[in-house]
């Protein structure tokens, strides 16, 4: 009886302790279900809030409500769409565990017909259609007090600036004002209106530039005419691109316009491929301008770089390396300077080279420069054969400036006043000119910043962008840190710091950088082979013309014994060299496919190996405890 009442305790004390253990499990999840525990194991943090965005959340002054509208209801909704939407949302939790109280967001399902629906529309969100009938919605929109700024669709595809467009909504709803940037340029950067050709013919328009609409998100553009003679002093930033043929009144406005403390980005191009090619190199910016800043630029010279040097395809539909285009990688950057600090690549079509005069007295500090594998070489010479580059090459052995920044207060370039304006065609000369409302200035009343880029051609579209049409929206791809350098320029200059780190945050490709250096050292090694094979080739048909003219006229078609003997010699050493370079190309390959094998051996048996013996160990252990 006492056996059987035994049993009866413990199997309710067994069910008792069940029940407590449930119990407990039921309110440690309660508990945790309001506690946020995040670990980002990522190398760059690509999934946490950077400080940037911590310092801006912590400084708001007004209350902002984000309501998305993602469409959740649709079945058939695109598995990757699905994906990101559930990061947006995921993410912007975070936003409200540091926002303090001062951050709350909310979600809506915006089915047909319905209330959301309405509101979804009012706040401008585009939706995309699917093949089936459904429209699938994916936007946002900051609210605080009378401000709103919205994302219509959140594109996936860039979700390396994710948190920057968060941010940066958040950010502009916080204040009515819109920073002023005057922008010059001799390119069609804001794009072209249709125009009548007559005969009943006509040429359409085009679309402005995409880092002028990016622009265009956070800043009100002012574009500055070819005749203006003063920039507006609203401006809080100017940018020259590709300024070419400037008249002496606005290289006068533009400086006045930097002695009175304002901050500009020169973009001067010794090449522009985007520019009409019969215009010339050069006349990007008036020299006087440069020396005043304390730096020149050699016209119709670019930089060749082997090191940097992209893969294109030529004419012939072979893929070359060309080191004219310039394809910089994280070495090229300055990383003590936030513009450029944590940019990973950017490209350079045909680029020059900026340096420092010796005498400067402003601070000249480099953003971007070249390796040291680098020549100076006619702009004009993209269009040459590869081969011929190669051949007359010969490194300087000193990095060059590709983009650099100026610190300091500035001197006129124009110190006998401004020039007088040119006559119209037509029009006389005045005698004496009116009397000036404002006497110019001489020197700068504070200190200015200019950012000069040897390149204009890095921000058309297409040599950073990638775009195509899915579901009848314009999908945007950007491949490079182009944008990335402009954005981060503008927002440096214009007194917004804080957004640098968010978008410059790294990326979620991961080359294989051990791979990439074993090509470079190879391609060096087999450069270094191939010019003394070239070289050998010159010399032996040096000695041949001087042993042909020292024959008679008689013996000229007819090879000398010393002609065969040097021919002989020069096929033997051409052999050689030839298997030299088998020999560079076919190590190149070993080192590549032994890296590869190693990789393998670690992720598919040295990983499962190591587990496997710890799990050993570990039962070991439990038993001889046991």
């Amino acid at each position: 009886m006492s056996d059987g009442k035994r049993r009866i305790g413990k199997t309710a004390f067994s069910a008792g302790s069940a029940l407590l253990v449930l119990v407990i499990i039921v309110l440690v999840n309660i508990l945790l279900s309001r506690t946020t525990l995040r670990w980002d194991a990522t190398e760059d943090n690509l999934y946490s809030l950077s400080p940037g965005t911590r310092t801006i959340l912590a400084e708001l002054d007004q209350e902002v409500v984000i309501k998305v509208f993602y469409s959740k209801h649709v079945v058939n909704i695109p598995s990757h769409i699905k994906t990101f939407a559930q990061r947006v949302i995921d993410f912007l939790s975070e936003y409200e565990q540091y926002g303090k109280g001062r951050i709350s967001v909310e979600v809506y399902d915006p089915k047909p017909d319905s209330e959301e629906e309405e509101w979804a529309i009012k706040y401008g969100m585009k939706g995309i259609s699917l093949p089936a009938g459904d429209q699938v919605y994916l936007g946002l929109v900051a609210l605080a007090a009378d401000q709103e700024a919205a994302i219509a669709f959140i594109d996936p595809t860039q979700e390396t600036r994710l948190e920057y467009d968060l941010t940066r909504i958040i950010s502009r709803v916080q204040t009515t004002d819109r920073m002023k940037i005057a922008v010059f340029s001799g390119l069609p950067v804001f794009g072209s209106p249709p125009m009548n050709m007559g005969m009943g013919g006509s040429r359409p328009g085009s679309e402005p530039w995409f880092f002028i609409q990016e622009l265009r998100k956070t800043y009100d553009l002012i574009e500055v005419q070819p005749d203006a003679e003063r920039i507006d002093p609203a401006a809080g930033l100017l940018v020259l691109f590709h300024p070419k043929n400037m008249s002496d009144g606005l290289a006068f406005a533009v400086d006045q316009y930097i002695l009175g403390g304002g901050n500009a980005i020169v973009f001067a191009d010794p090449l522009s491929l985007m520019d009409d090619p019969r215009m010339g190199p050069g006349g990007s910016i008036p020299e006087s301008l440069f020396k005043a800043w304390g730096i020149s630029m050699e016209t119709g010279k670019a930089v060749a770089d082997y090191t940097y040097a992209t893969r294109l395809r030529n004419r012939s539909n072979q893929v070359e390396i060309n080191p004219l285009w310039l394809s910089a990688q994280a070495g090229a950057f300055n990383a003590d300077n936030l513009i450029t600090a944590n940019l990973e690549s950017m490209l350079l079509p045909v680029a020059g080279a900026i340096e420092a005069m010796p005498d400067s007295a402003y601070t000249v500090e480099s953003l971007i420069q070249t390796s040291t594998n680098n020549k100076k070489v006619d702009a004009f010479a993209h269009n040459m054969d590869v081969a011929a580059l190669r051949r007359d090459f010969k490194p300087s052995g000193e990095a060059r400036n590709l983009a650099v920044r100026i610190s300091g207060t500035f001197k006129t370039a124009f110190p006998e006043g401004k020039p007088p304006a040119a006559p119209q065609a037509g029009e006389d000369v005045p005698e004496t000119d009116p009397e000036p409302s404002q006497a110019p200035l001489k020197e700068g009343t504070s200190a200015a910043v200019i950012v000069v880029v040897a390149d204009s051609d890095l921000l058309y579209d297409g040599y950073y962008l990638s775009q195509q049409n899915l579901l009848g929206f314009t999908m945007s791809n950007i491949f490079n840190d182009n944008l990335n350098f402009m954005l981060n320029t503008c927002e440096m200059l214009t007194g917004d710091p804080a957004l640098i780190s968010i978008r410059s945050r790294g990326t979620f490709e991961r080359p294989f950088t051990r791979v990439q250096e074993l090509e470079r050292k190879a391609q060096d090694r087999w450069l270094d082979r191939e010019q003394a094979l070239v070289r050998q080739v010159e010399e032996t048909n040096e000695k041949l013309r001087v042993l042909d003219q020292q024959k008679d006229a008689s013996q000229r078609a007819i090879l000398s014994e010393e002609q065969e003997k040097e021919i002989a010699r020069f096929q033997e050493e051409k052999l050689k060299i030839s298997k030299e370079l088998k020999i560079v190309r076919r190590n190149l390959r070993a080192d590549i496919e032994q890296l590869g094998k190693t990789v393998k051996f670690v992720n598919i048996f040295l990983v499962p190996l190591l587990i496997g013996i710890g799990g050993i160990i570990f039962a070991f252990t439990r038993r001889r405890k046991a």
